[in-house]
Order: C-alpha cells, then sequence, then structure tokens
C-alpha cells in the first residue's frame, strides 16, 4: 500500500487526524517553526510529557532520525510524533539516510501505537536548512515504501514546499 499519499497547505496543528509529526530538536523542549507552534497549540502538558522522556545521553531525548510519541494534549491529534531531522550540510555527513530514518521511525512508531492516519510537515526544511526538493523526494520514497496502511497527509508550510512534494508524487 503506501500510496495513500496527500499534499496540503495547511497549518499542521489544526489537522484532525490520529497523529502529526514534530520536527523537533533532540532536546525535545520545543523550539522554533513547527516544533514552537506544535507545543503552543498542544498545551503545557507537552512539555512535560516531553520532559518525562529519558535523556539517552545529557540534552538528548531522541537522537537524530529517531522517533518518540507522546499525547497530542489540546490538539485535535490524538498523538504527536516528535523525531529529529538532519541540519543540511551539503549532503556528506549522512542527512539523506537520516532524513530517511525520520520519515522510518516515526512510520514503525505509529504503526506500533495503532495509527492509521498521520501528518509530516517538511522535516529538516525549515531553519535546518534542507533542499525541498531533496526532502521532497527522500519522504515520499520512504513512506511509500514504509507506510503500510497509514494514510499520509504531507504539510507544507507554503507553496516552495508543496511545489516540491507534489513534484516528488509524480
Amino acid at each position: 500500500m503506501g500510496d495513500s499519499i496527500r499534499v496540503v497547505t495547511a497549518d499542521i496543528t489544526q489537522l484532525s487526524l490520529d497523529a502529526i509529526v514534530n520536527a523537533a530538536n533532540e532536546r525535545l523542549l520545543g523550539g522554533g517553526g513547527v516544533d514552537g507552534a506544535i507545543h503552543r497549540a498542544a498545551g503545557p502538558l507537552l512539555l512535560d510529557a516531553c520532559r518525562s522522556i529519558p535523556e539517552v545521553r545529557p540534552g538528548v531525548r531522541c537522537p537524530t532520525g529517531e522517533a518518540r510519541i507522546t499525547p497530542g494534549f489540546d490538539l485535535p491529534a490524538k498523538y504527536v510524533i516528535h523525531t529529529v531531522g538532519p541540519v543540511w550540510n551539503g549532503g556528506a555527513d549522512n542527512e539523506p539516510e537520516l532524513l530517511a530514518s525520520c520519515y522510518r521511525s516515526s512510520l514503525d512508531l505509529a504503526a506500533a501505537s495503532g495509527i492509521t492516519s498521520l501528518a509530516f510537515p517538511a522535516i529538516s526544511c525549515g531553519v535546518y536548512g534542507y533542499p525541498a526538493d531533496q526532502a521532497s523526494k527522500i519522504a515520499v520514497a520512504t513512506i511509500r515504501t514504509h507506510a503500510g496502511a497509514i494514510a499520509v497527509t504531507l504539510v507544507a508550510f507554503d507553496a516552495k514546499i508543496e511545489t516540491a512534494l507534489m513534484t516528488a508524487l509524480t
């Protein structure tokens, strides 16, 4: 399956799905961009839930390429899956593999949690600087091979990301 993928330009915090994915940082304590928006919309209990996730090493609750899950609290989505994308450094620091791992890890965690509908933001395409066209191709290819029965929504934050996602789908 895995071909149940749609692209929308929307506010991911407003989507009524089983889960939304947060493009988080390794600390899982909120930040800018979609991370900050999700934390604001979910309310203060999300930060408490993130703080309760044990650190795997000092200051790191979720290493780059991995995923963790919390309730959605005040969001329409029941769950938030937090994943940490790579910072773009030209592509020579394992960025494509780490980005694909974000999508795989999130989908694996969703499947294990009984989630059937999931929305992803454009992971690493904001302040982390990943080129949208390359990131979109990785996202779509990984989702197609790993989504199984999960209906996936790819959420664009602007027209450039939407175009890159739509191109990657074709």
